[in-house]
């Protein structure tokens, strides 16, 4: 499956190179939310984010020809360097056998914590490359659902690892640990053990670094994986590894969430009137959508406030809006419970 998807993180010099590019080229303007910049060409789209982290801005082309767009324009006119087709020139060690590790539903008010450790080797790494794995904040929750099947049954139970934490536990981890990347590292920590028990002769893991040091993943891994290489950096998604740990971290996340709601009897407006099956399509993600403190209202009044242990994850802020919307507070709440994140104990003060 040829790549019609490509993300880049520029500079302040890229962003004018290409904005320039845009404006004197023959492409049609598009209108795309939260964008500086955004064209269609022939056979793809180009935009350009306003969203700025570390005075890099992401760029996003898609379509059938983006592949020729970024080989032929976006290299040699912004980016400065030729990628594509070089890659195993440029990374040699892509495709030698090594473990990747990612984890998914940090953000995500509702449903468990996932992490997951993928094996690859050259032949596995081909076939996952085929198949469309990426990054999956780069596919459709469909696609992930799809492919992250197929990279299930391409590695069998041998060649990969998952640990899921739900709500209950993950409340019950977190009032102990009171940290959410040392929770992480726990479990990150505990999939490469046992994907290094199942692969013993894995020389290395790359990690999706999300701690702001290393010694936070290295602190919490066992044995085994403080005798191998633990590749820690931002943006590891790059390796087709960490890229379908990531996907399948999702799968497994968003199969739980579909469960979730469907025990709560939800079904969402894209619902087909009559369906009895809560799909993927009703349920809620993130934390900052108005409908999930909705729906976490509605629960509280139907349920009591004990159901947000058993299906939220009880720290975020959302939580005290929630019990304060429906007439209670952390105090109603089971002891673990009552330990709110930093920044939610700090909005609360602020109150």
């Amino acid at each position: 499956m040829e790549q019609t998807t490509f993300t880049y993180e520029l500079d302040e010099a890229q962003q004018n190179l290409l904005l320039a590019m845009l404006s004197a080229g023959n492409y049609r303007p598009r209108s795309v939310p939260y964008s500086l910049a955004s064209v269609e060409g022939e056979g793809f789209n180009c935009t350009l984010y306003q969203k700025e982290k570390h005075g890099r801005r992401k760029c996003c082309i898609q379509g059938g020809k983006a592949r020729d767009f970024v080989e032929f324009f976006l290299e040699p006119n912004v980016l400065g360097a030729a990628t594509l087709g070089y890659e195993d020139v440029l990374d040699p060690e892509r495709n030698k056998p090594h473990g990747g590790s990612d984890e998914s539903g940090k953000g995500d008010y509702f449903g468990p914590l996932v992490a997951a450790c993928c094996y690859v080797d050259e032949s596995l790494a081909g076939q996952m490359r085929e198949m469309g794995v990426k990054d999956c904040k780069q596919m459709s929750d469909r696609q992930i659902l799809a492919v992250g099947s197929q990279v299930r049954a391409l590695l069998g139970p041998s060649r990969f690892a998952c640990v899921k934490i739900g709500p209950a536990a993950y409340n019950r981890l977190y009032a102990k640990i009171k940290n959410v990347n040392r929770l992480l590292a726990w479990a990150h920590g505990t999939c490469i053990e046992e994907l290094l028990e199942k692969q013993p002769a894995c020389p290395r893991v790359v990690v999706d670094q999300f701690a702001p040091t290393e010694t936070v993943v290295r602190r919490a891994l066992k044995e085994r994986g403080r005798k191998i290489v633990v590749d820690q950096h931002h943006k590891a998604e790059s390796d087709v590894a960490v890229a379908a740990a990531s996907v399948v971290a999702r799968e497994v996340f968003l199969r739980d969430l579909v469960a979730l709601f469907a025990a709560a009897g939800r079904k969402g407006a894209d619902a087909k009137a009559g369906a009895e099956a809560t799909t993927i399509a009703d349920v809620l993600k993130g934390s900052s959508d108005p409908r999930v403190r909705q729906f976490a209202e509605e629960m509280v009044k139907r349920h009591g406030p004990t159901w947000l242990m058993n299906n939220c994850k009880a720290h975020f802020q959302t939580t005290d809006k929630v019990l304060s919307a429906c007439g209670f507070s952390r105090a109603d709440l089971p002891p673990e419970g009552r330990i709110a994140s930093a920044a939610a104990a700090k909005a609360a003060a602020e109150a």
